[in-house]
């Protein structure tokens, strides 16, 4: 089958499209024929040994993928011939991926399958930090960085299906539109000003942060008392630190979120998280918001969109024909 692989951890640019053997699955697991691929920042950033699993090389990065299962263990929630979203640790990029029962979801119907690779990750993650890690209630104020992006997007959708306001950040005017789209009641870009122009909307409960660097701090003071902020990655490429008299004085936290490391521990989360997901598809409110498409082969140039930060929505790999 058609992969793609790192054998080098020297970036974006040394991924090499490979003939590999299809991968085997286990009694208990899911052969899925991959129709798209999420491409994530976590595979730009081990294409650099910088994520915090680094399997050995070489390997086939991709977590999160969609399309058709080949065949199903007895109970699994899909079986042959069913359309579905899966995340995997990795082998993503490929044309056929091997994945747990338990990271496997039915595609809602109102989803395509390049809007299916968003689903099983991105989705996922920023449902359980809203929910679980953020506490989220209907009515809150949440701000949301790199609010044009993957994550940013999702996590606008599924903040505004569970009822709350939505301030979001984007890098420049050119992704407002983007931000726009995905439901935003608000959008800021993150010039010299943005943190006075997210005051004046009022108090915020919940951060979510997949971009650190610079605008943690701004962010913690702009917390209420009692608020949260949600570390979910650090896509600007500083891992930011505080003076944590600031979380006492305003009685705020700091929130660490890790989906793909708790689903290991516990992994019913992610079937309590699909189901609500589903339900928020099929009212209107999770559309993935898809950026470019790109075909297997031209994983370098997605990844690399990624890396200049130059991508909106999510970016996709589309592997062979989809119908």
């Amino acid at each position: 089958m058609r992969a793609i692989q790192i054998s080098s951890l020297a970036g974006p640019d040394a991924v090499e499209r490979v003939d590999i053997p299809e991968p085997e699955a286990a009694a208990d697991e899911i052969t899925i024929d991959v129709k798209a691929v999420g491409v994530s920042f976590v595979d730009a950033l081990m294409t650099r040994g910088q994520y915090q699993v680094r399997p050995e090389l070489p390997f086939v990065p991709g977590v999160e993928v969609a399309g058709v299962v080949r065949s199903a263990p007895p109970g699994a929630t899909v079986k042959a011939g069913d359309r579905c979203a899966a995340y995997v640790p990795s082998g993503g990029y490929a044309e056929v991926v091997v994945a747990k029962p338990a990271t496997t979801f039915a595609l809602p119907d109102e989803l395509s399958f390049e809007q299916g690779a968003a689903f099983a990750m991105n989705f996922q993650t920023v449902h359980f930090a809203l929910v679980r890690r953020g506490r989220l209630k209907a009515g809150e104020h949440v701000l949301i960085h790199g609010a044009a992006g993957g994550v940013g997007t999702a996590a606008i959708q599924v903040a505004k299906g569970l009822g709350a306001e939505v301030t979001a950040v984007v890098d420049s005017t050119a992704m407002m539109p983007v931000a726009e789209a995905a439901g935003a009641d608000t959008v800021v870009v993150a010039q010299d000003d943005w943190a006075d122009e997210v005051r004046a909307t009022g108090p915020i409960d919940v951060t979510v942060d997949p971009v650190g660097g610079d605008y943690f701090a701004d962010s913690i003071r702009l917390l209420r008392p009692e608020g949260r902020h949600l570390v979910i990655g650090f896509a600007a490429g500083g891992i930011p630190e505080i003076a944590v008299n600031r979380l006492l004085l305003k009685n705020i936290e700091v929130v660490g979120v890790y989906w793909g490391g708790f689903v290991e521990l516990d992994d019913s989360i992610a079937a309590t998280s699909a189901a609500e997901l589903t339900r928020l598809a099929r009212e209107g409110f999770v559309r993935p918001v898809v950026g470019a498409v790109y075909p297997l082969n031209d994983a370098t140039k997605a990844l690399q969109a990624l890396e200049d930060r130059t991508a909106s929505g999510k970016l996709v790999l589309k592997v062979g024909s989809i119908g």
